[in-house]
């Protein structure tokens, strides 16, 4: 091989699953290794053997430590991979509470689907990855400042640029000497890169003159409110205000980590300057409890770092330590805030929250952050009337509303700018971590700036060898595995999502049939479709 080989196996045409390959003609490298959320046919990727053997990568580069970014570690390290983890040292610190929280979410999870499937006879399932596999990952974490060299590879160093999303949160600059040639080959990964006005850290940096740069689009299609510190939380405080009911509350959905510590520090703002009453607010998270402990100890990467662990020690602020505090959170009186994870509804504790409330007009729910297509978060948001969670049909009567202005990502002209100041681009963008609208607008707008140079949208599994005069596609090569979905599949509702919704249609059908015998009519014609089906479908 002369040549680097690129190929996206996650975040391509779709948020989540970050995971790009770097082979080079010295060793082989990962650009994250994250877990894929959205519909149940993505997330079955999580479970699915990588499209690569783990003990080939010689080292992963960490750009932060959200999960769908770092969460398919244990598993990378479960399959054979020895070898370093680049990060930062924030990210490294962050990574030691929020892997082991995600095998534990994963145990509870599998635990529960087991019940049911044993009820089915059908077999159980193991989780992704254990305790034992974080612990086996964590020891292979190698540290790093920002702006230091990392030799990563033979021919190949990597630094990491302050990326402006979250604490710890990097930019990937890696240099490859090509056999032959006398300058190295530049590339930058771009990690999630944050928006202007970013609560706890400043804006986003990054080198200039690359060959080839590697960027996300969440928000390539949106012109965001551009919203300081003091308009953030006076839209906040009206949210608040306008939820306010008796023995209400307002659920916040939320990452435990970053979103959590700016929406407590801001809170802790409206409070003190009388802008809003005190009002108890509940921090569903242990994860997020212990994140802002590593918060605290990195405060001086943060701006309004002390602020956040004075409003951390507020007597209005109360952490659940345990299942049995989550669980009394139902019975709590008068109204109230509850700030717990996950971000998308996708799991933990904000689902048994959901399904205390929405049913409930008194209850809002408020979405801070970005919701990706399939998750619970999006179809709430998408104005869903009635949803499933736990198996159970729910509906929802709650207030849904969204709040974007805590989103850790930059919108559309801010990616504009950061790519801009990337220049020039010699050879090649490729936009990554972005559901197709979104990317297509980016697209199109960088295909104008940097024209005659091309724009590229990688679907999953596609690779690329990455020339000195431009990246050319991989050729077919039954040795290389085919993709792992259609690029159809991906970020989209699925046949899971289908079936969901007619669970609930039925069951509303059924309830307001009237009675017995119309029931009884409507099973009748349901089994007589269902069996001309299977007639006709004997395989």
């Amino acid at each position: 091989m002369t040549f680097p080989i690129l190929t996206f196996h996650g975040a391509a045409r779709a948020v989540t699953g970050s995971c790009f390959r770097l082979e080079t003609a010295t060793g082989t490298l990962l650009i994250d290794c994250g877990m894929v959320q959205g519909s149940k046919t993505e997330k079955e990727l999580n479970y699915r053997p990588f499209p690569f053997d783990a003990t080939k990568i010689d080292a992963v580069l960490l750009t932060h430590a959200h999960i769908d970014h770092s969460g398919l570690l244990p598993k990378l390290v479960r399959a054979g991979f020895a070898g370093p983890i680049h990060a930062t040292r924030a990210s490294a610190d962050l990574c030691s509470v929020m892997l082991p929280d995600a095998a534990h979410i994963q145990a509870l999870e599998v635990k529960q689907l087991n019940r049911r499937r044993a009820r089915w006879n059908r077999e159980t399932v193991t989780p992704i990855y254990d305790g034992e596999d974080v612990e086996r990952t964590l020891a292979q974490f190698r540290g790093a400042d920002y702006g230091d060299w990392i030799p990563v590879l033979p021919g190949t160093r990597a630094r990491f640029w302050n990326a402006g999303h979250m604490l710890g949160s990097a930019s990937v600059e890696i240099e490859v000497m090509i056999p032959g040639h006398r300058d190295p080959m530049r590339l930058l990964f771009s990690g999630d890169i944050g928006p202007a006005f970013k609560l706890l850290h400043p804006d986003p940096e990054g080198p200039s003159g690359l060959d080839y740069v590697i960027c996300e689009s969440t928000y390539g299609d949106t012109d965001r409110l551009s919203a300081s510190d003091e308009v953030r939380r006076a839209l906040l405080g009206e949210e608040i205000r306008a939820a306010m009911r008796p023995d209400g509350v307002l659920l916040i959905p939320s990452f435990a980590v970053e979103r959590a510590q700016e929406l407590i520090a801001d809170l802790a703002r409206l409070f003190e300057d009388g802008t809003l009453p005190e009002v108890p607010v509940y921090l569903d998270s242990p994860l997020a409890a212990r994140a802002t402990e590593i918060f605290d100890r990195h405060h001086g990467l943060l701006d309004h770092g002390r602020a956040l662990s004075r409003a951390v020690h507020a007597p209005w602020l109360h952490v659940t330590q345990d299942v049995e505090d989550s669980k009394r959170l139902d019975d709590v009186e008068g109204f109230h805030i509850v700030i717990a994870a996950s971000g998308m509804c996708e799991a933990g504790r904000i689902r048994h929250r959901l399904k205390r409330w929405l049913w409930s007009e008194a209850a809002t729910v408020m979405m801070a952050g970005y919701q990706a297509q399939g998750t619970l978060g999006r179809i709430l948001l998408d104005g869903a009337t009635r949803v499933r969670i736990h198996g159970e049909p729910i509906e929802v009567r709650a207030r849904i509303r969204s709040m974007d202005l805590y989103s850790g990502h930059a919108d559309g002209p801010e990616l504009q700018a950061w790519i801009a100041a990337r220049g020039p681009i010699r050879q090649a963008l490729f936009l990554t971590h972005g559901e197709p609208p979104a990317m297509e607008a980016l697209a199109r707008a960088e295909t104008d700036a940097l024209s005659p140079l091309p724009v590229l949208r990688p679907v999953l599994d596609e690779g690329f060898t990455l020339t000195p005069a431009g990246p050319q596609s991989l050729p077919d090569n039954p040795r290389r595995p085919p993709p792992r979905l259609r690029p159809d599949a991906v970020a989209r509702l699925d046949w899971h999502n289908d079936v969901s919704t007619l669970f609930l249609d039925l069951n509303e059908a059924l309830t307001g049939a009237g009675d017995e015998k119309r029931r009884a009519v409507l099973i009748r014609r349901l089994r007589a479709a269902l069996e001309d089906w299977q007639d006709s479908h004997p395989d």
